[in-house]
């Protein structure tokens, strides 16, 4: 299952979802990473199919199982790392960003979510955090 956490390096907070080997053989990557400054909102999606959106691009899904890839619409390019039975953390993202949404299951997404929303503990808290189980 992807990890969400959230790192401090050289240029401040920087959010990342970290792939298991299975998610980025099929998603062809390994990780997917974006300044903290870049997320725009953060909710929690409980139904994890309700966080896609378009048409795959990159990937794979499997009805009823999982999804892991980019998808594609007309604001431009998701990231999903989805699971069944596994409630969504939702990340709206600002440009530059190379995509428009991050969704990625997590245990806690409730946690994730209060954690990653613009102005959240990150800011004031030193090292890597995990935003997720």
């Amino acid at each position: 299952m992807a990890r969400l956490v959230v790192e401090r390096d050289a240029d401040g907070w920087t959010v990342v979802v970290r792939l298991a080997w299975w998610e980025a053989l099929l998603a062809r990557r390994r990780a997917v990473r974006v300044p903290r400054a870049w997320v725009a909102a953060a909710g929690v999606e409980p139904d994890w199919w309700r966080a896609m959106r378009g048409t795959p691009v990159v990937g794979r899904c499997r009805p009823g199982r999982f999804c892991v890839g980019e998808r594609e619409h007309v604001l431009g390019r998701d990231f999903v790392a989805v699971r069944a039975g596994v409630p969504a953390v939702v990340l709206d993202l600002r440009p530059p960003a190379p995509f428009v949404r991050l969704a990625v299951s997590v245990p806690d997404a409730g946690e994730a979510a209060r954690t990653l929303r613009p102005g959240g503990d990150a800011d004031e808290e030193g090292g890597a955090e995990e935003a997720s189980g």
